[in-house]
Order: C-alpha cells, then structure tokens, then sequence
C-alpha cells in the first residue's frame, strides 16, 4: 500500500526539467523518496513565497536561483538585506548541512553561479543604474511622488505635452523645467485646448519631486539607461543572476519597489511573444511585494495584474515574495501558480485572520490540518502547492527543502565591490551622462540671444581634408554614451512618444 507521502508525491513526478525542492514530511518526518518538484515548464504561471520573518524564506530564493541559474535561465533578485551575495561563492559543508541532505536524500555539493552585482541610482555597492524620467512616465513616476488621481492626471498632462514637442525628461531637472514653464504665461497658452496646470497641483508635484530629490531619487534618473537585455544574460552555460544591492534604499521603499515594476513593464514592452516554453527565459523575484501595493490606486492595481497575466506569454515567470500571502491583492494572488508558504505566526487576531484567509487559497486535503500546519512549520520547512505539467494543482505538501549550494551568507563588501569593478556592466553605466534635454532647450528658448558674431575675413579657401583614420565610427558607435544618446534620440524624432500599461516609454 502506498504511504500518504508517495500520494503526495506522485502529484509531484515530472518528466521535464524541475526544481528540486524537497521531501514531503508527514508526522514530522521526510520521507527522501517522496520528492517535491517545481516544474519549469509552469514557471511562467508565476508564484508566491511567504512566510514570517526567520522562517526561511531568503534561503528558498536562493535555492531555486541555483537551480535555475544551473539550467541556463537568467534569474533576477532583489537583495533588500544583502545577504543574497552568497550565491556568488561555493557553500561550506557542516554537519548541520549534512544530516539533512543525508535526510532528503540529496546528493550535496557546494557550488557557485555567476552574479551581477547592480544599484539603483549611485551610492550603492553594485554597478549604478537608471532610467530616464521620460521612459519611467507618469503613472509609475506617479506612485512615486505618491501622488493623488487628480494629480496623476495632472502629471500625464505634462508628460503627453513633453512627448508631442520631443522634449526628453531624462533627470528630475528637465521635469521641474516642464512644469515651470507650462505654468507660466507662455506654457499655459502651449495648453490652450487640451487644459491646464493649476499652480496649486505644479506646486504639490514640484515638492514632491524635491522631497525625493531630497532622498536621493535625483541620482536614479538619468542616463545611460538600463538596457533590459543585460539582464538576460549567461555565462559558461549558466544563466546570470542579477542582484539588486538595495541595502542603501531600505529608507525609500517606494522608489526600488516602483523601479522593480518599471523593469517588469520594460520587459514585458520590448520582449517578444514566446508561448509556452520548456523553461522560462527569464524568472524575476519581487522581494517585498507588500511595498508595491500599498496606497496604490485602482488603476495602478488593474495594470500590475494586466501585466502579470501578459507578461507569461513572454516567457518571464515572476515570484512575489513577502510575509503575508493577504498583502497581496487577490486578482493577483489567483494568477500564482505556485506556493511556497512558510510558518505564519498567529499572536493576534490580525494574525489570525491571515492564517484563516491563508488555508482558505489551498486545495484541501486529507493528510495535513493546515491551520496547525501553517503554524508548526519548522525553518526551512513550508506548505508547498505547484502547477503539474498538466497544468492542475498539485496535491497540498508539508515540504522540508533543500540547503542551497552556495554560501548562505553574505560575502562580504570587499568581494561585492571587486566583483562589480570587474563586471563588463560597470563600464557601460558608471558614468553619468547629461545630454541635452527639457532643461536646456526650455532654458535657451527662455534666454536672450547671443549677439551676433562679427562676419569673418575672407581667407583662401583650404585643402581637402584628409580622411578619417579608418576605424573611428566604428570605435564611437562603441562607447556606451553615443549608443545611450542614439538610442533615447531615435524615440524623439518628431514624433509623440507611444505609452504602454504603466505609461513607460514603449521602445
């Protein structure tokens, strides 16, 4: 007779390539022939990883990074803490380690995958980078600010006159010059058929934008503008893990937790359709999800579960990541496929709300009182339900998972710092680059003009000049700020500027 582990288990089986997520456990213990296996083919169904703090949930990210990083699948990562750097280096057997692998049944060897080490803004420990005030657009820019609906409105006003003319907003500075001008005389007569910008709602954006400036958002926008495609990246057959250092912006949770749905909105513009895949081209990890959806507005709402259920015919899987599975908006929780449910506390009646909306989104089952379940759960250990190749819920799993590879831990700043200097990605956007925009435009309309030059003196005409030396197009069209300027250039040719869902710039 089969045991209600290998029940549980043959929910699991999966003939492609899988993550290896562990054993089922039943009576508090894991039975190693009843694997837990998270299929890749289902991983552009998205998922979920909660749990209360402690619980395991950064050692969860890290063990599926591995796996698919060891599967060539790029992965991204937002590492809030700083102690996802471990995946950079070989992990470190101890006896711990080893009575669970021996537990599992799995076959443990440290390894290291290769990490990308990134910021946003300057300041941070990785390679810098930006994006531009124009692709970021209004409504993003928008949850930022924290502005209100009438205000948004306000500002998509002045990105859609912005667009018309060609003006690039590349930093806060072009933006503060746009608003300047469209409530003066002059700019109020530009909007003339199509409204206005009250002074009060200028005024309420304009201090907005300086408390954020004020916060050290001025050194995020900007260019050379990331290029999504840097993230999709593999090394020796391994794909890339990009780490989002996000330690020097855990006082700004508004700004990287916006930023990471700008990069999800980028991906999803310039990525083509794909269809279903044997595995996901890329899986993006959206760490303290509960930052993104609070105080957001309904529209903003209804375009991050438009873009979450776009987004998988692009190949792209993506994993909230938070403490409650209740912080995230149940028009989005029922898109994730997956689930992987650490131990929830229950001290206070909030708490036990949360537990009983919890148990209420998982199939039932015969083998677990899940309410206890969700509470027993040990570290390293969670509720687990998947998608079957097949599509259909997998049975509900009491799961002790796997120990990563890698170093569990973070490796130390010396080691990110030298690790960032050497990446090829640190010479493409460590430089600034302040081309003309808004600001300057708007200040040399404003300007007199400059007297005029005396007609010089007529002078033989001189020879031909000699040739460029063969290889100095080639050799500009290399540097990173003439490819940055031609890129941002081409979308202002004359032309307004097409928006997608979030209001970023389409490409």
């Amino acid at each position: 007779m089969t045991s209600p582990a290998g029940v549980i288990a043959s929910g699991y089986v999966s003939e492609g390539p899988a993550v290896e997520l562990g054993a089922v456990v039943i009576d508090g213990q894991a039975e190693a022939a009843a694997a837990v296996r998270l299929p890749m083919a289902t991983l552009n169904r998205h998922g979920l990883v909660a749990g209360a703090t402690g619980t395991g949930k950064t050692k969860t990210l890290q063990l599926v990074s591995e796996q698919l990083s060891a599967a060539g699948v790029p992965v991204v990562l937002a590492d809030v803490k700083g102690d996802l750097s471990g995946l950079a280096a070989q992990g470190e057997a101890n006896d711990k380690l080893t009575k669970r692998a021996g537990e599992l049944g799995d076959d443990w060897q440290p390894a290291a995958f290769p990490v990308q080490f990134l910021s946003i803004g300057t300041g941070g420990k990785g390679s810098p980078i930006r994006a531009t005030i124009t692709s970021f657009g209004p409504v993003l820019l928008s949850k930022v600010l924290g502005l209100n609906e009438t205000q948004e409105s306000t500002l998509g006003l002045i990105f859609h006159w912005a667009d018309q003319r060609g003006l690039a907003l590349l930093d806060t500075k072009d933006l503060r010059s746009v608003i300047t001008h469209l409530t003066s005389d002059e700019g109020k007569e530009d909007l003339k058929g199509i409204g206005g910008v009250s002074a009060a709602t200028a005024g309420v954006i304009l201090r907005s934008l300086s408390n954020l400036e004020a916060q050290g958002g001025e050194d995020f926008f900007g260019e050379p503008e990331l290029d999504v495609h840097d993230l999709m990246r593999q090394a020796d057959g391994k794909g890339v893990v990009t780490l989002l250092e996000l330690d020097n912006l855990q006082s700004k949770p508004a700004l990287f937790s916006t930023f990471l749905m700008w990069l999800l909105a980028e991906l999803f513009e310039e990525l083509p359709e794909e269809g279903d895949l044997d595995k996901p081209k890329l899986v993006f990890f959206f760490d303290e999800a509960h930052l993104l959806f609070n105080d957001a507005s309904k529209a903003f709402l209804e375009r991050i579960e438009q873009t979450v259920k776009l987004i998988r015919s692009k190949g792209v899987g993506v994993f909230f990541c938070t403490q409650l599975p209740t912080d995230i908006p149940n028009n989005v929780l029922s898109q994730l496929g997956a689930r992987i449910q650490h131990a929830l506390r229950a001290f206070t009646p909030e708490d036990q709300k949360a537990l009983t909306k919890t148990v209420k989104t998982y199939p039932t089952t015969e083998y677990y009182e899940l309410d206890k379940a969700l509470t027993s759960l040990g570290i390293g250990e969670a509720i687990v339900t998947v998608l079957s190749e097949r599509g259909a819920p997998t049975p509900v799993a009491w799961t002790r998972l796997r120990a990563p590879r890698s170093k569990m831990g973070s490796i130390g700043e010396e080691a990110i710092s030298a690790a960032t200097t050497a990446s090829d990605l640190h010479g493409k956007y460590a430089e600034t680059i302040d081309r003309e925009s808004a600001y300057e435009k708007l200040a040399a309309k404003i300007a007199p003009p400059a007297p005029e030059a005396p007609a010089p003196e007529a002078v033989p005409e001189a020879p031909a000049p000699q040739r460029e030396e063969p290889g100095m197009v080639e050799k500009a069209m290399a540097n990173p700020a003439v490819k940055s300027f031609l890129r941002s250039a081409a979308s202002a040719l004359g032309r307004e500027i097409t928006r997608g869902l979030f209001g970023n710039r389409r490409r």
